[in-house]
């Protein structure tokens, strides 16, 4: 689950506005006078200027604050098109990115809380545009191909999921529950793509929004497990996970996937999983967590397996270690399988799930360098 940041992502992406290149590093080195400096505090958002033309812009964060901070980019419809989380005080951040003309809010979240604190930007027109690379062209092609795969495929799976719910068989559901959302976790790395699908279908119950009615996947994980009984609620609940699951298929098609974005999603993924998916929180009372995470993780290896080709001959020792730690990443993991599956996630000790989280970190620090030298 992608975390729901802003109860107005109503939209369905549109065609892209802002693309990031990269958001990783703990310093920044950067002092260029064209940069867009962020000065971020506990009670302010300053910007060295709200208005600069279109093209590669770099942003350079600095977090003067005593909170944890984020800063979002936001569309007019406060739709997400790019993000760097978890900015310690104390500590800087680096963003470069591609721009078009229009108007944006730079957000700045003390406390990793809220709508943050905004500031309004022009983008003007007459940036330089790069010229298209056929290799990433083809990259991000084979990629919405995948992504559309894995969307067909979910379609029946869950639709076997729901039956059993409708037909008020506990059991079966229980069976099916894990296998149906294993595509739409392959495709997390792009998930902010698809608008407001995220939200709809892959909530957990305190990541809800004010007012937000609680829907999808982990409603009904919670009636199964925890309630351990299927209500009328819960039936229609199904249905609608279906009508949803749909609109995410037929979206794929014209959701804004670019290379960047499949880099720094993927990167943004194996973060989230290091940070909250390690810890139980997402498959809290099924414990199936372990079938979410290979899902996440094969997902964000073929976003890197479409870019490689461009990177390594950019950074072919970044590759070389993005090689290295996926193996280690998949190795983990297979110390838990049992069958075709894998065991449940509360027999997994916390000295077990500290190694997967190692193996997680490691990989995601080289991942975080990958849109980077994808866009070089």
């Amino acid at each position: 689950m992608r975390v729901l940041r802003s109860s107005a992502v109503t939209a369905v992406a549109a065609a892209a506005a802002l693309t990031a290149v990269s958001g990783c590093a703990e310093k920044s080195d950067s002092k260029g006078s064209d940069a867009v400096n962020v000065t971020a505090s506990d009670d302010k958002c300053e910007l060295s200027k709200t208005s600069f033309p279109a093209g590669h812009v770099k942003i350079n964060v600095q977090n003067k604050g005593s909170k944890v901070t984020e800063v979002y980019v936001y569309a007019p419809d406060d739709r997400i098109v790019t993000e760097r989380e978890n900015i310690g005080p104390g500590t800087k951040a680096e963003i470069t990115a591609t721009i078009k003309a229009g108007s944006y809010e730079v957000a700045c979240k003390p406390g990793m809380k809220g709508d943050g604190i905004r500031q309004k930007i022009t983008v003007t027109g007459g940036g330089a545009e790069k010229k298209s690379d056929p290799e990433l062209d083809k990259a991000v092609a084979e990629y919405r191909k995948y992504v559309q795969q894995q969307a067909d495929e979910t379609i029946p799976a869950a639709q076997k999921f729901a039956d059993a719910v409708k037909n008020g068989d506990l059991d079966e559901a229980k069976k099916q529950y894990a296998v149906s959302r294993t595509g739409w976790e392959r495709t997390e790395p792009v998930a902010e793509s698809f608008g407001d699908i995220d939200p709809k279908v892959d909530v957990r119950e305190d990541g809800l929004e004010k007012d937000q009615k609680w829907t999808g996947w982990h409603k009904l994980e919670k009636s199964l497990w925890d309630d351990k009984k299927i209500s009328d609620d819960d039936k229609k609940l199904a249905d609608q996970l279906m009508t949803d699951l749909k609109d995410w298929q037929k979206r794929v098609g014209t959701a804004e996937i670019t290379p960047t974005s499949m880099a720094n999603g993927a990167k943004e993924l194996l973060d989230e999983v290091y940070r909250n998916k390690i810890t139980g929180e997402e498959e809290r009372y099924s414990h199936t967590d372990l079938i979410d995470f290979e899902a996440n993780v094969d997902g964000a290896e073929k976003a890197y397996g479409l870019l490689k080709p461009v990177a390594s001959k950019h950074d072919p020792e970044l590759t070389k270690e993005l090689d290295k730690q996926f193996d280690a990443v998949k190795k983990a993991l297979g110390d838990y399988r049992e069958g075709d599956s894998f065991k449940s996630y509360d027999t997994v000790g916390k000295d077990d799930r500290k190694k997967l989280s190692d193996a997680v970190n490691a990989l995601s620090e080289p991942l975080s360098k990958l849109a980077a030298a994808v866009a070089k």
